[in-house]
């Protein structure tokens, strides 16, 4: 594969306004972040090693101009999450292989560090490195053992991007704002190089309260807002937050489902349903309602231009065997299109185990696909497919269910061994209110869903473990 110039309307002279381009309380334009980005490209080079750079992933210009920098060097980056532990990043970094730290030094970091300094520029052109190897190496958790790295290429990320500039008519005249954190698909590739490809204006607001999501759209003209079902749950308890969102063009949910409850009350107060999508590090955004498609709650729309998707069985006796799409049968999502990852790193029989022998991604996703080719996803195959008394139950459907009633205001649903059924249905619920009857919360589910897909057992806690995309960890319960 050759070249891919993946920042292309930053590297054309786009957003050259002086405040195009906005992280916190510090702005510039494209050329000034080209320029400083052009530094650390420089110092990259300059490195001893030929090892990725890996970059503390604060949610800071900074950290953008080191993202965009390791891209004009053409370096593998490694976003490092500013909350992780030294033992986790320890991992990282020996499995990655850096060379070069990017950031405030932690203590125990022993590579060369460098900071970046908003205010220097190189005299050199900036431009993209001629080469499409990995850009970046995300790692991403998985059920069992340590994160592994997942390799992005440019021309990956630039396929996935302009899928979703068509699916979401996101153009030039869009201003993007979100508050998500600079070391995921969603924050960091959508979130900032999507604006740097497309030449829309870019405002991160920090922490992603929903005042500053308000005073975006107020006061910086954001028609374009990225969130998590955590930011948009927020933003739907804050009436007048809410009401200064009407003018936005359109509102984004991802990285998990968004609740019913909090889509129907998003409609409400901000006059427009908000558009899911799905993907995973692994694949970019590989399905999304399209910005002119049916909204419905729960559903995340079609595959982006590029990409297609199938069903396959995952049970014993038909594992592998395509599945119908009515919009009832569940099986395992696998995807296949121009943006998908290169692989793992050092990891051969990991990548070569997720994908099938006629070249099609396997999403490890429980999911069903209605006629129209609108899809739901149920849940991770391994936590939310339950085999209960003989039957297929998505865990989202009864967790869909539970947030309807007016007491609980989280809940998640997993299977536990049970000598009888296989596994029984065990919900944990976040209560709102005053306390909850557990009986009757199993027969309210019972009321809506079928008898079989009722909880067992409910359990009240105090909060559902969050990773910080706002995904519950099953795993913890």
């Amino acid at each position: 594969m050759g070249a891919m110039t993946l920042l292309a309307a930053l590297l054309d002279g786009a957003l050259d306004e002086p405040e195009a381009i906005r992280v916190g309380d510090t702005t510039m334009s494209g050329p000034e972040l080209l320029g400083a980005a052009a530094v650390v490209a420089d110092q990259i080079a300059e490195r001893p090693d030929e090892g990725p750079v890996a970059v503390l992933a604060e949610p800071t210009a900074q950290t953008v101009v080191a993202m965009v920098g390791g891209l004009l060097a053409g370096a593998p980056v490694v976003p490092v999450p500013p909350d992780t532990g030294p033992g986790e990043r320890g991992h990282v970094l020996a499995d990655s292989g850096a060379s070069l730290w990017i950031g405030e030094r932690p203590p125990e970091i022993t590579l060369p560090v460098r900071k970046v300094d908003l205010t220097r520029r190189s005299g050199d052109v900036a431009r993209e490195a001629p080469h499409d190897g990995p850009a970046l190496v995300l790692y991403t958790s998985g059920t069992t053992g340590p994160p592994k790295g997942v390799l992005l290429s440019r021309a990956a990320m630039a396929a996935g991007l302009d899928g979703l500039a068509d699916a979401w008519e996101w153009t030039p005249g869009d201003t993007l704002a979100h508050g998500l954190p600079l070391f995921h698909v969603h924050g960091l590739v959508l979130g900032v190089f999507g604006a740097l490809r497309v030449g829309s204006h870019l405002v991160h607001v920090g922490r992603p309260r929903p005042e500053a999501y308000a005073a975006a759209v107020r006061d910086h003209g954001a028609s374009l807002l990225f969130g998590v079902p955590t930011v948009w749950s927020r933003v739907a308890a804050d009436p007048d937050a809410a009401a200064v969102l009407r003018s936005a063009r359109l509102l984004v949910s991802g990285s998990a489902p968004l609740p019913v409850p909090v889509f129907e009350k998003m409609r409400e107060l901000t006059g427009q349903a908000p558009i899911e999508r799905y993907g995973m590090s692994e694949t970019m955004i590989t399905v999304s309602v399209r910005a002119d498609g049916e909204r419905r709650p729960g559903w995340v729309g079609v595959p982006v231009a590029g990409f297609e998707t199938r069903l396959a069985s995952t049970d014993e006796e038909t594992e592998g065997e395509l599945l119908p799409h009515d919009g009832e049968t569940i099986g395992e999502l696998q995807v296949r299109g121009p943006g998908l990852f290169s692989g793992y790193l050092g990891r051969p029989e990991a990548t070569a185990a997720t994908w099938t022998d006629d070249g099609w991604f396997r999403t490890g996703d429980a999911a069903v696909i209605d006629a129209g080719g609108y899809h739901r996803i149920v849940g991770r195959r391994s936590v939310d497919l339950i085999k209960t008394g003989g039957y297929r139950v998505g865990a989202g459907e009864i967790e869909t269910a539970l947030l309807e009633h007016g007491g609980i205001s989280e809940a998640a649903v997993v299977g536990e061994p049970d000598d009888d059924l296989g596994q029984r249905i065990v919900a944990h619920v976040v209560v709102s209110g005053a306390a909850v009857d557990p009986d009757e919360i199993i027969a309210f589910v019972a009321e809506r869903l079928s008898v079989h897909k009722r909880p067992r057992e409910v359990r009240v806690v105090d909060a559902l473990p969050r990773n910080a995309m706002g995904k519950v960890q099953k795993a913890r319960l």
